[in-house]
């Protein structure tokens, strides 16, 4: 049997991969098998994959909300777009655990041109800048073309001090951060010339996937408890993570005033970050 990827392209429907992309909600596999018997019966030739999803983030979220939560990741990264300042922001708090003191959206003078910098990380003497790339396209590849061009900047700002926490500093590395995936090329272009690359699913298990579940650093934008309205008032209130969510349970109580909502939501919330990867 086919399925229609969201480019339009029929590629092999292969259960495994389902089943597999079920397991990584948290569910049991009792539940995983649970799932994936009623999305079978409902196959069709030619399904769209956002159908497929679909059905599991709705079949998930029967069994437990935090489960179609956990699944809805990849989505709900791409649904702190359009722009990409939450997610600028998001990547903040990813090099946070990482160790990093962190700064989005800052203005740095090079040696030829003035450059605005989605993120600068600081660790020891480590200054490092950070280009982030939101793609709301599903299947959405990052070409060479783009850490190439990254490159040339890195290089304008190399060399030159800087003054962030209480001292001079000299950037001493490059990241190219996206939601999204790189090609080959992406991958050896930025692997050869020393830039630090982390995706969706690289590097192999320490990618922006297995990230958020190792340290729980899930956007707000998973929950299905919110409302998209909701969703969209928090962040324009800088709650970006369900971990600042529940550290601001009293401003959260300013926006929802329905009793029964604000709960449901951090009970939501309290089982994502609590969850057990």
């Amino acid at each position: 049997m086919k399925v229609k990827k969201h480019s339009g392209e029929l590629v092999d429907f292969i259960p495994e991969s389902l089943k597999q992309s079920l397991r990584k909600s948290g569910a049991s596999e009792a539940q995983v098998d649970q799932v994936y018997d009623r999305i079978a019966s409902e196959l069709y030739e030619g399904i769209s994959t956002r159908e497929l999803y679909q059905k599991a983030f709705n079949y998930l979220k029967k069994h437990r909300r935090v489960y179609a939560a956990k699944y809805s990741l990849k989505k709900a990264l791409r649904d702190l777009g359009p722009a990409g300042f939450y997610f600028e922001k998001w990547v903040c708090s990813l090099m946070h655990y990482m160790g990093y003191e962190t700064a989005s959206s800052q203005t740095l003078r090079g040696h030829a041109v003035t450059h605005e910098i989605d993120v600068v990380a600081i660790r020891d003497d480590e200054f490092h800048i950070a280009e982030c790339k939101l793609r709301n396209d599903v299947d959405a590849k990052i070409p060479v073309t783009t850490p190439m061009y990254f490159l040339s900047r890195l290089k304008d700002v190399t060399g030159l001090p800087y003054h962030y926490f209480g001292k001079e500093r000299y950037v001493t590395k490059g990241w190219l951060v996206t939601n999204a995936y790189f090609t080959k090329d992406t991958v050896d272009f930025g692997t050869y010339y020393g830039i630090n690359l982390l995706s969706w699913d690289y590097p192999e298990g320490r990618s922006i996937k297995n990230l958020t579940d190792e340290a729980s650093l899930y956007p707000i934008t998973c929950l299905t408890a919110l409302s998209e309205m909701r969703k969209g008032h928090l962040l324009n209130n800088n709650i970006i993570l369900v971990r600042d969510l529940l550290d601001q349970k009293a401003q959260l109580a300013h926006i929802i005033k329905n009793k029964e909502e604000l709960q449901e939501i951090l009970k939501e919330a309290e089982e994502m970050v609590a969850f057990v990867h």
